[in-house]
């Protein structure tokens, strides 16, 4: 008999071998024998059953099952389950996390109890287990179950949480009763996923609301980009009888008023909480450091900050992202200083915070830094913070360390290609830029419109026009992208550096949109290389439209005047600028010497080595005469005397930089200057004599690229 239970086959044979009454007898046996057997099981569930156990039960319940439709009835079967005992092995599956074997047992229970199906969709929320959610709801419809409120809003809370709001809607419109929590579940379901009008619908029609209600709403605006409507619901609640808002509400008031800078507002909400009681909380502390960061209240944004009892990561973060977004380096460098001191473990976030200020400042030597303490603490190889060092070195002129990084990266994301390619172009080595740009395409990484800029600079610094065009018309043709302004500028100036200005002004005619203020600069460099008077007045008066404080464009235009030898024309722009109050941003270059910055402008006198450096130009410049060295003074806006103007041109901010640094360092040490404008066609000239005579390599980063002068060579072939 009991081979038999376990083979229904060789029990159907019994059953039609033998007589009526020893049959009875039979199957009364093994029914004893097997609930027996049953209830043991089901207590060595409760205290953790195997597996190879749980593979037994599922056998005695195909047995026990092929008996009931046999011979027991119904009411009968479920007496010898013991229902309660099913129930409470229910329970142990869900606290061990195995939904699965708990809602095959469920099956077995003829009339669940609430409790039990609370059990299961509690579980399901936990887990965010959607499709288990769905069976559990669909054997309460099968088993004839009515739930309650209680039951029907956790499953409303389950279908919201994990994002499938048409069930929960069907389930919200199926619901006789409704409580609040219904409606506020289904408000933050449909505001969290950014279905706004939804959300807004609901708000309007349910018969009462609560503060969760009202902040549901708001923070939805806020976080989906909407928050002239956060603040339009807020000043309602306001004026609401019976809602006071709290620190959630207040909070996203002021993430709003952040988000289109009106202090104002914000201030009007800080002096309500200061009223109320409600600024010591760490939430309101976040929220109004962010409001006066973002409106650039520093002062008052820096003053909140110190305030704040339990400075979390993110604090330290906004607060320092915020000193180098507003200029002030020094301050946001020594707040890093002190996070690092307090105890506190700096996250990606702020590591590549730190390290593009440091790129943007040319601060290599704390960027190596804040690189020695990533190592240290094993940053994630495939963080931000990995590929903004690969972003420092390439703007720091490392090149070969910002491919290292690059290499240990396992898996690089389309950022770091990017850096990388932008790098090599921008350090003169624009065909491993290209050859990278192919090598990212065969390893799958998709292009975006940000990495052509890269590789049409490349195209742009080499000289490969006709690669360059081809690049330019594959972004749309090839890759489905919409051209942006940038790659228009990129395409100009490409066009404009080799002369050919008919396609540059036959692209000009048609591009769709509005030509900016870097293409019309880029003609008009490009205009000073080839003396084109017509188009370089063309792109000057756009220029001037744009931007008619800049006084680069001026400079530029009188330079190509005063090339062209048209004195008068240099002297009305001359005098236009004079008029209009606008005065030449003066160059600056400056070196790190022993981890000290040493900055130079034209003609400076104030540094303390100045007598030094002046002694050493002056030999230089014989030296660099007897090997065939002509000044070019051809950029020499007055009409001066020839002598003159060689004397201002040995002044030179660059020029100064790089003789400190070959009198401050030991023979053979590489130099490396940096300048805030475009370097000279006299100080190029110039530098590529100095390394030779004095055997350096000298890098010279001005505001569009690296210049590596190396044994009487530019990298740039002199093409820039």
């Amino acid at each position: 008999l009991l081979l038999s239970v376990t083979s229904p086959a060789s029990l159907s044979l019994l059953l039609h071998g033998s007589s009526t009454s020893s049959l009875l007898k039979a199957l009364r046996a093994v029914t004893e024998l097997l609930t027996k057997l049953l209830k043991k099981l089901v207590r060595s569930i409760c205290y953790g059953v195997e597996e190879r156990g749980m593979h037994k039960f599922r056998n005695f319940k195909r047995s026990f099952s092929f008996l009931k439709s046999q011979s027991l009835t119904q009411s009968r079967f479920n007496e010898r389950c013991d229902g309660n005992k099913l129930e409470e092995a229910i329970d142990v599956l869900c606290q061990q996390n195995r939904l699965n074997e708990a809602i095959e047992l469920l099956h077995q229970i003829h009339r669940p109890s609430p409790r039990i199906y609370s059990t299961l969709i509690a579980a399901c929320v936990r887990h965010r287990a959607l499709q288990e959610g769905k069976m559990v709801h669909a054997h309460t419809k099968a088993s004839e179950f009515v739930p309650g409120i209680s039951i029907s809003n956790r499953l409303l809370d389950l279908y919201s949480k994990c994002g499938s709001l048409g069930d929960a809607q069907k389930l919200f419109d199926e619901m006789i009763h409704r409580d609040l929590c219904s409606w506020n579940t289904m408000i933050a379901g449909y505001a969290k996923i950014g279905r706004l009008h939804q959300a807004r619908k609901l708000f309007d029609e349910m018969p009462q609301r609560d503060n969760f209600s009202w902040n549901a709403v708001i923070s939805g605006y806020v976080r989906h980009g909407c928050p002239w409507e956060a603040l339009e619901l807020f000043r309602s609640m306001q004026n609401h009888e019976s809602s006071n808002s709290n620190k959630f509400t207040l909070s996203s008031a002021l993430a709003a008023s952040a988000a289109i800078l009106c202090l104002r507002l914000g201030k009007e909400i800080h002096g309500y909480l200061t009223r109320t009681g409600l600024d010591s909380d760490e939430v309101v502390w976040s929220a109004l450091l962010d409001l006066y960061g973002k409106c650039g209240s520093l002062n008052e944004a820096r003053g909140i900050f110190y305030k704040m009892a339990n400075k979390d990561v993110v604090s330290w973060t906004t607060m320092i992202h915020r000193c180098f977004e507003d200029g002030r380096k020094e301050e946001g460098f020594s707040l890093f200083r002190e996070l690092m001191g307090s105890g506190i473990r700096p996250n990606e976030y702020t590591f590549a915070g730190v390290l593009n200020a440091c790129a943007g400042h040319a601060v290599e030597h704390l960027g190596k830094e804040v690189h020695s303490y990533m190592v240290r603490i094993g940053c994630d190889p495939c963080s931000y913070a990995v590929s903004a060092l690969v972003h420092l070195y390439s703007k720091c002129g490392n090149i070969e360390n910002a491919r290292r990084v690059f290499n240990q990266m396992p898996r690089p994301g389309l950022v770091s290609w990017t850096s990388l390619i932008a790098g090599y172009a921008q350090n003169g080595q624009p065909d491993e830029a290209l050859r990278l740009f192919e090598l990212s395409l065969r390893s799958g990484t998709k292009p975006d419109q940000v990495v052509f800029v890269g590789v049409l600079s490349a195209c742009t610094h080499a000289g490969l026009v006709d690669k360059g065009l081809k690049y330019f018309h594959s972004i749309k043709e090839k890759h489905g992208l919409m051209h942006t302004a940038d790659h228009y500028a990129c395409v100009i100036d490409l066009l404009a550096r080799s002369g050919r200005f008919k396609e540059a002004e036959d692209i000009i005619d048609k591009m769709p949109i509005k030509p900016d203020k870097f293409l019309w600069a880029a003609l008009l460099g490009g205009c000073r290389i080839h003396g084109n008077l017509e188009l370089a007045e063309r792109a000057a008066n756009a220029l001037f439209e744009i931007e008619p404080e800049d006084p680069a464009t001026y400079i530029t235009l009188a330079n190509i005047y005063a090339n062209a030898g048209l004195w008068t024309e240099e002297a009305k722009v001359r005098k236009t600028m004079e008029s209009r109050g606008i005065v030449k941003k003066p160059g600056k270059s400056w070196t790190e010497i022993k981890r000290q910055v040493h900055v130079f402008q034209v003609g400076d006198t104030s540094h303390s080595k100045i007598c030094d450096i002046h002694a050493f130009l002056g030999e230089i410049s014989k030296k660099m005469k007897e090997k065939g060295y002509i000044p070019d003074t051809n950029f020499v806006l007055r009409d001066v005397e020839e002598e003159q103007k060689e004397q201002n041109l040995v002044y030179h901010s660059e020029k100064l930089a790089v003789a400190f640094g070959i009198i401050s360092t030991p023979p053979g040490t590489p130099i490396k200057v940096y300048k805030n404008l475009r370097t000279c066609v006299d100080c190029h000239t110039a530098m590529k004599y100095i390394s030779k005579i004095v055997q350096r390599k000298i890098i010279v980063r001005d505001s569009n690229r690296f210049h590596y002068f190396e044994d009487g060579s530019c990298s740039c072939q002199d093409y820039w």
